[in-house]
């Protein structure tokens, strides 16, 4: 080891999906302002060339050239610092798969190094090992002011079998830098955000540099893409594993570190519920942008999914910039109207009422030959929601909105969710999000001052498609069923242990269980959110519809 230092820039950038010119102009900005702050080495995130994840992008070979070219564009920007971002770079054996995730270093206008990530996560959200080739041989270690730097990229350092109880590859990257005495450890990486997901990679992260006791800095991603939507909070360690400089969360964030020795920025740390609330509004601003939408159209039912969706949604893009639509029907109350009503006054946001009434009737005369005599309750709900959702629709084909569905995952997993009408629209901000954790995040949103009107959150939660509707008359209570869908969903354990873990009974954990397979077809149909917990609906969990295995 050396007795001088590094000085390390950490530039968390927010990319777009093979938006390759505003990916590399950041690049280029940020690497160039880090080398007139004096620094030796700046890291950019995985990927930060074409953007996390390029998916079944990287079949096109077209993809892969304009990569190698905006790869060889900002080596050539690179001056006096060594600048390391990641790049999906072609594999020109005559054997694997076509391409590498890589981290290409460069300095002085060339490259002068390049290293292809290890460990492929294939599991949750993750297919990378559905087009990378995994690195091969030793690590790379790269000369920077005479102190040897050793590289890896995300996954590599997750695979720590000093921490992990059961590890998932048979190769471990971290135990390979040991011996190769190292004076810095540096990581880029594009770890998406989870609840929870903050703690375990301080403390991993903390670990690997103890236990290697080198210096650590990784340079994670920020920004919301589909479904991901990923924190920053990028981080430094020194070889006690103690941190020494924090990027700020969910937004991007430039900062330098001396190492070893130096201290970075260390922004407070916020609470859970709060770093939620920010990774939402980021989720939906990003995607909005990402696809050309400048505006949003929603549903309001006087309800709290419908305002969390709101009120989010005026953080995320702006009052003005957002329409709430109250659609009464014939079974709506007053309240849920005047509530409604006095949530976008609240909000700021363009409020619109379009009666569903004369609409449904309508329906129900052009169907009353074909239904025939009999119980039409289950059509008829469906057809109020489904109204609602035309509607919704037509306004998004007229002015160009971004329609966003308002339903949680509580309801999404047992299917009390109307397909075509209220699972319509082009985001699903809440889908991942319990319903008792909505009302945190409405006492989080009302922490400042009370956007969300009281009557709201006290009011008992209703769907309003028949008399005196409840939704307790079809679910078990908020309380008992989210605890039950975290254990059947997010940790998979079999109905009696789901059932013991939610301290509920096992016929009513059967029953949900059977619900949460039964709408699996309806689920795969709904529109993108972002993922937030362990495990969410979509990419994250990937069932048959058509299956016959028992609960």
């Amino acid at each position: 080891m050396t007795d001088r230092s590094l000085r390390v820039a950490v530039a968390q950038i927010d990319t777009t999906v093979g938006d390759f010119s505003g990916n590399s102009e950041k690049i280029v900005a940020f690497g160039r302002r880090a080398e007139k702050e004096g620094s030796d080495l700046v890291l950019f995130p995985e990927l930060a060339v074409s953007g996390y994840p390029p998916k079944d992008l990287l079949d096109r070979r077209s993809f892969l050239a304009e990569s190698d070219r905006t790869v060889a564009r900002i080596a050539r920007a690179s001056g006096s610092a060594v600048w390391l971002f990641g790049a999906p770079v072609e594999n020109r054996a005559k054997s694997g798969r076509p391409v590498f995730n890589a981290a290409v270093a460069a300095r002085a206008g060339r490259r002068v190094g390049e290293y292809h990530k290890r460990l492929l996560p294939t599991y949750d959200v993750f297919d990378e090992g559905r087009h990378f080739e995994p690195g091969r041989g030793r690590p790379l270690v790269l000369r920077v002011k005479g102190m040897r730097v050793g590289i890896t990229i995300c996954e590599d350092i997750w695979n720590d079998k000093t921490f992990w109880k059961r590890p998932l590859y048979t190769v471990d990257p971290v135990a390979e830098l040991a011996p190769l005495d190292l004076d810095l450890h540096a990581n880029i990486s594009a770890s998406p955000y989870t609840l929870g997901k903050e703690r375990l990679r301080r403390r991993m992260m903390g670990q690997i540099a103890r236990r290697t006791r080198v210096p650590l800095v990784s340079c994670n991603l920020v920004g919301g893409n589909d479904g991901l939507v990923f924190d920053g909070l990028s981080k430094a360690f020194d070889g006690s594993g103690r941190v020494v400089g924090r990027s700020r969360s969910f937004e991007e964030d430039f900062w330098t570190i001396d190492l070893p020795g130096g201290r970075g920025p260390m922004p407070p740390e916020e609470s859970e519920v709060a770093g939620l609330r920010k990774a939402l509004v980021l989720s939906l601003a990003d995607y909005a942008a990402k696809c050309g939408f400048f505006e949003a159209v929603l549903g309001l039912s006087g309800g709290i999914d419908s305002a969390i969706t709101a009120a989010l949604a005026a953080e995320a893009l702006g009052s003005q910039k957002v329409l709430g639509v109250a659609m009464p029907g014939p079974y709506s109350s007053k309240g849920s109207l005047r509530d409604a009503r006095e949530l976008a006054k609240r909000l700021g946001i363009r409020f619109a009422e379009i009666p569903i009434g004369p609409v449904f009737e309508a329906y129900r005369r052009a169907l009353s030959p074909a239904f025939g005599k009999g119980d039409c309750v289950p059509a008829e709900e469906n057809l109020q929601a489904r109204i609602r959702g035309a509607l919704l629709m037509a306004l998004s084909n007229r002015f160009g909105y971004l329609v966003l569905s308002t339903g949680n995952k509580s309801e999404i997993a047992v299917g009390y969710c109307t397909l075509y009408g209220d699972m319509a629209g082009g985001y699903a901000l809440i889908s991942d999000i319990p319903k008792t954790l909505v009302y945190e995040l409405a006492a989080e949103i009302n922490r400042e001052r009370e956007k969300i009107p009281a009557v709201i959150l006290a009011k008992e939660p209703s769907a309003e498609l028949r008399p005196n509707q409840r939704d307790t008359d079809s679910l078990p209570p908020y309380s008992e069923l989210d605890p039950l869908i975290e254990a059947l969903v997010d940790l998979s354990l079999p109905t009696d242990a789901a059932a013991r873990r939610a301290k509920v009974s096992p016929e009513v954990a059967r029953d949900v269980a059977r619900r949460v397979d039964r709408n699996e077809y309806k689920r795969r149909q709904m529109p993108p959110g972002p993922k937030v917990t362990a495990k969410a609906f979509g990419e994250g969990r990937r069932y048959p519809i058509a299956q016959r295995f028992g609960v």
